[in-house]
């Protein structure tokens, strides 16, 4: 079997794979998914994994070639050098890109992720007062995103670029799975949560990862 150009390792859950593999997807990269068992054999914890894949014993790992890759905002700007698409165009644009890819892994998605799993798979779940801080802090940040996509179609104006592709992380997981509706809530990121849709390749993290559902 011929290997794949790019390997992830990953699993359906993360939307910080998820932000990968999407991109993976949208420039029609040679990829193939890594299954990561993080459920039930927790297996990025353990000695092995750290040793041989991430020392930070995290998904998303991206390999490519000799290359071992991981945090997603590395691994988005490496493939968009490297193909020439979703590339912020020029400096300013290139650090804007970068400022709002921090804002996102500290702020929105740095609060959904924790919210939705401490709702959904941490056991026991999430103390209630945790849940309550943690939905303030994705209520500001979320009104912040909605309203920069008021004044564009995306984040840094008219095209996608890799700060869309990292935001967009947790944002196609089921409402139910948050307990709240993040586009019915939020019109300007709602219309540009159908324009990402819309981009040929998209596909959604469920589909496009190995692990779901969970095995009961």
């Amino acid at each position: 079997m011929n290997m794949a150009e790019y390997e992830l390792h990953c699993f359906a859950q993360s939307g910080n794979a998820y932000r990968v593999a999407l991109m993976l997807n949208l420039v029609g990269a040679d990829w193939r998914p890594l299954f990561v068992d993080f459920f039930v054999k927790g297996i990025p914890r353990t000695t092995e994994y750290r040793s041989a894949i991430n020392e930070m014993g995290e998904v998303p790992v991206l390999v490519h070639g000799a290359r071992k890759l991981s945090q997603s905002g590395v691994i988005l700007t490496y493939l968009a050098e490297r193909t020439g698409k979703f590339v912020p165009r020029g400096d300013e644009q290139r650090l804007e890109a970068l400022r709002w890819i921090i804002f996102d892994n500290q702020k929105v998605n740095g609060f959904l992720g924790p919210y939705r799993f401490l709702r959904n798979f941490a056991k026991p779940r999430g103390h209630p007062a945790v849940m309550e801080f943690l939905k303030g802090r994705i209520d500001n940040a979320l009104g912040i995103v909605d309203k920069r996509l008021s004044a564009g179609d995306y984040i840094l104006g008219s095209e996608p670029t890799i700060a869309d592709l990292s935001l967009v992380a947790y944002m196609y997981y089921p409402a139910e799975e948050f307990g709240f509706d993040i586009a019915a809530n939020h019109k300007h990121i709602a219309a540009w949560l159908d324009r990402v849709r819309s981009l040929l390749g998209w596909a959604h993290p469920y589909d496009l990862m190995p692990g779901y559902p969970l095995p009961q």
